[in-house]
């Protein structure tokens, strides 16, 4: 068996929580492979809205394995919060959620530095959700990170204290000022509900899964032009968002990859800073943020909107090595009378297709296509047969410009507004 991938091919926020849940049923294990709470992974069924932020996605459906991967990191505080509620929805996480001992934890002390650095970078600050995901990581990669299987030694609160110590220094240096008695209280209490739950070597599990004929989902958290060596450097998150973090964040090899699902919005999305090209400054885009609840899950920020981004959506297909594509909101898009989609960027003068390396200095025109809109009845709708033709068209357009069906359409936020382009999924 191989390890199917799925993930996000815009800024975030494409719709994988929901997707993930939706595909849950066709696999044994579902597994998150990179980022921690500053991803909001968001699901809606019988009416009830839930946000994840560390767990899988495949959490809600009894029977499956959910695995926090070691390319995670968990802020104790915020995952104890997210069990206490599943726990009180009566998901039963002590028998289907697993958590590698590789993965890091983010100390309270990250969050002091990740708003301190923030802060010091006045206007060119990057938008980080200051959950003290850089900070985590850049301690990971420092080589003075403390992993979750640390907290089954002795010396745990000898390496916590260490590591504070040298954190306060840091804040010393930026002049930040703030107690962290009350967080780092809440961070012990959490660490304590992860020694009680199920710590695993995961790279060894997941392939033992494969070798016995089991069948995994890796979720990828965030977006693909995030990635932090891919993405609109320095404005990307701290980890490889794309599929190649698969294989580092769960202990798969390369050859072990098999479908990569990557999800697009209908239109884009970002939050925070960083280059944006086909962003809409007026109306039309207050007007979709307004009907596609455009504001972050984990921020509550609101998120800056735009058409379709052809030369982004090109390129990080190409990294990914996606082989379906999935389509989420056209339906916030219904009425519009017409649509637009960006194919081409004039960029130094030249009209070009690709992502050039700098687009965060220099600017980047997009070459706009225009299309007829469409009008979607929601109620009933039950088939990708029933879809507008200015909407079918408007796919047809994507996949031939794309080179890669989308075989699943996502026509609103609950499980059963999900719509199936291709047999395999009906």
């Amino acid at each position: 068996m191989k390890v199917d991938v799925l993930l996000g091919l815009q800024w975030g926020d494409e719709g994988k929580g929901k997707v993930v849940d939706v595909l849950a049923p066709r696999y044994d294990v579902i597994a998150r492979f990179q980022g921690g709470p500053n991803a909001g992974h968001t699901l809606e069924f019988e009416g009830i809205k839930h946000v994840l932020h560390t767990i899988p996605s495949g959490i809600f459906h009894p029977g499956k394995v959910n695995i926090i991967g070691n390319g995670v990191v968990i802020d104790p505080v915020i995952f104890k919060k997210e069990v206490d509620a599943l726990i009180k929805m009566g998901v039963d996480i002590s028998k289907n959620l697993f958590i590698s001992r590789k993965a890091h934890l983010i100390l309270p002390t990250h969050r002091m530095l990740d708003a301190a650095s923030e802060a010091s970078k006045g206007k060119a600050k990057i938008g980080s959700t200051l959950k003290g995901i850089g900070p985590a990581y850049m301690d990971k990669t420092g080589r003075n990170g403390l992993r979750v299987g640390d907290i089954e030694h002795s010396g745990f609160q000898a390496r916590y204290d260490a590591l504070v110590a040298k954190h306060t220094e840091l804040l010393n240096f930026y002049h930040f000022e703030n107690s962290i008695t009350e967080y780092e209280k809440g961070f012990l209490e959490g660490i304590e509900m992860i020694r009680s739950m199920n710590l695993i070597d995961s790279e060894y599990e997941i392939n033992d899964f494969l070798s016995k004929g089991k069948s995994v989902l890796a979720e990828g958290a965030q977006g693909s032009l995030l990635d932090i060596d891919f993405g609109s450097y320095p404005f990307v998150t701290s980890s490889n968002t794309i599929t190649a973090g698969t294989c580092t964040g769960l202990g798969v090899a390369p050859s072990k990859i098999g479908e990569v699902y990557g999800i697009f919005k209908a239109y884009c999305t970002r939050v925070g800073s960083g280059p944006f090209p086909t962003e809409l400054n007026d109306e039309t885009g207050e007007l979709i943020r307004k009907v596609g609840n455009e504001f972050g899950a984990t921020t509550g920020r609101p998120r800056r909107c735009g058409w379709l981004d052809l030369p982004a959506l090109k390129y990080t297909i190409l990294l990914n090595g996606v082989t379906k594509l999935i389509m989420t909101k056209p339906d916030v898009l219904s009425g519009f009378k017409s649509i637009s989609v960006c194919t081409h960027y004039i960029y130094e003068g030249r009209k070009i297709d690709h992502m050039p390396f700098d687009i965060v200095n220099n600017e980047v025109q997009p070459v706009l296509m225009e299309f007829p809109g469409w009008t979607l009845q929601g109620d009933g709708m039950n088939d990708a047969s029933q879809l507008p033709k200015e909407l079918s068209d408007y796919i047809n357009f994507l996949e031939t410009e794309l080179g890669v069906p989308v075989v699943i359409v996502s026509i609103g936020p609950d499980r059963k507004e999900t719509l199936a382009r291709h047999p395999e999924f009906a």
